[in-house]
């Protein structure tokens, strides 16, 4: 039945393209600036891809292979709050902040990315199983965390202080965190289904 969708595959192939995409745009304006928060959404985005990725492979799998496979990206999912904490303990220790233009640029240029994977993924999440409801799951937080880098910008702008992009960058880590446990608990029901 998902083997057949060429409509999920047709959208996945197009937020995967989407996400690399952007990884490499924020990756660059993260490094350039120091960001916590764009380099711990950058990852993300290389994360998305990547489960993306997999889930294209994984559509044709039974139903507990697809199960198993779910396990496996509630991993994957984790890696970017751990990238978020080392860079995160970076700019503790620097104590600067980063360009509050560049983080609130980026900000809205991953809004409207994740927000359009998002909103290709909407349609999908119930008929695909864990795999595409992780996909979906990870598009949404990742809108959120959009948002918040954006207002991290204006703080930042307002402040000069480096503790809007340094929470927002440890509330993304956990925001994942939170994605991985309901794509790991999601993934084991159906296993046992």
């Amino acid at each position: 039945m998902l083997a057949r969708d060429g409509g999920l595959r047709r959208s996945i192939r197009l937020v995967v393209a989407l996400n690399l995409g952007f990884f490499v745009i924020e990756t660059i304006a993260a490094l350039s600036t120091g960001s916590v928060s764009l380099f711990a959404d950058s990852v993300d985005f290389l994360e998305d891809a990547s489960i993306n990725l997999l889930i294209l492979a994984g559509l044709a799998w039974t139903g507990r292979a697809r199960a198993r496979l779910g396990m496996s990206l509630a991993g994957i999912i984790l890696l970017p709050s751990l990238a978020a904490f080392v860079m995160a303990w970076h700019r503790f220790m620097t104590g600067t902040a980063p360009d509050a233009v560049v983080l609130g640029v980026t900000g809205l240029g991953a809004l409207a990315v994740n927000s359009a994977c998002a909103l290709l993924l909407a349609r999908h999440r119930a008929s695909g199983g864990t795999l595409t409801k992780a996909a979906f799951l990870s598009a949404r937080n990742d809108t959120i965390a959009n948002i918040a880098i954006i207002a991290a910008g204006v703080l930042t702008a307002a402040t000069r202080s480096p503790w809007p992009d340094l929470s927002v960058g440890l509330a993304i880590a956990l925001l994942n965190a939170g994605a991985a446990h309901e794509v790991f608990t999601a993934a084991r029901v159906e296993g046992r289904d």
